[in-house]
């Protein structure tokens, strides 16, 4: 058996794309190569001394064999992301463009994501069923998932849910109005979030338009949040606030999210290059 080579960054190539401005340093380790310590991941990462990004998105063998290639996602300060919607999106984008091909499957640890194009333009992920018990998000102790209960400054009672990633949507009257930069990381590791977790807040416009800004953990206020915007719309949904399927403006544009009759959240959007490049 050979030996797995060791992630050596220097003069590796990367290409950094992004989903709506949520924007990713993509690594193709097919070859299986080892995935980057979580120091290597935030020094890349890092906006000021490295390439900059909100997560790395690192393409794999797939790890079970169940679907045609693997995905890890490691935030910004280096640390693990069960899933990343927007980040699934343009690697499946990466691919599709290279094989030609419509679909394209990647197993995560939130499960196996199936990724799609039509011809629109939009790259579409099915993000899998939500999480709504207590247990499965996770939360520290039995709540009621629909109304959390907890508050900080302007935001109260959230609602939680589940999408690969601990999420707490705040529904509010005017999104531009918080001060997220403040609030969200006091949010983000409140003792009843154990994993920590992502924090939405979220402004309905219609029964199929919501505003929502992310305090993402381990990356912070991002341009948008694919899996954000899903627990985003369940939330809404649970809520009896809106519709099923939703626009949601995010700083970077729109994304699209259809909670289907089968119980799968699908994420639609588009996905842009920005550069390529080689590691220093």
């Amino acid at each position: 058996m050979s030996e797995i080579a060791t992630f050596d960054p220097i003069g590796f190539p990367f290409v950094k794309m992004h989903g709506a401005g949520n924007d990713f340093v993509m690594l193709d380790l097919r070859d299986g190569t080892t995935v980057p310590c979580a120091l290597t991941a935030a020094r890349i990462a890092n906006r000021h001394t490295g390439v900059g990004c909100d997560q790395l998105v690192i393409i794999t063998p797939s790890p079970n064999g169940l679907a045609d290639h693997g995905l890890t996602f490691l935030n910004s300060d280096g640390s693990e992301s069960f899933a990343c919607g927007n980040g699934a999106r343009c690697a499946a984008a990466l691919l599709m463009a290279e094989t030609g091909a419509d679909n394209v499957s990647f197993e995560s640890l939130h499960g196996v994501l199936d990724c799609s194009q039509n011809g629109s333009g939009l790259i579409t992920v099915d993000m899998g069923r939500p999480s709504l018990f207590w247990q499965d998000i996770p939360l520290s102790e039995n709540r009621d998932t629909l109304h959390l209960g907890i508050r900080e400054g302007p935001l109260e009672d959230p609602v939680g849910i589940g999408m690969g990633n601990p999420h707490a949507v705040f529904f509010v009257d005017d999104a531009e109005a918080v001060p997220v930069t403040v609030v969200g990381p006091k949010l983000e590791r409140h003792e009843l979030f154990p994993e920590r977790a992502n924090i939405g807040i979220c402004q309905v416009r219609s029964r199929n338009r919501i505003r929502l800004r992310v305090w993402e953990r381990g990356a912070g206020l991002t341009l948008a949040c694919g899996s954000g915007s899903c627990a985003a719309v369940v939330a809404a949904v649970r809520r009896g606030l809106t519709d099923c399927k939703v626009t949601v403006e995010v700083d970077g544009g729109e994304l699209h999210i259809d909670w289907t009759e089968d119980d799968h959240v699908l994420l639609s959007g588009p996905v842009a290059t920005s550069f390529r490049g080689m590691l220093a």
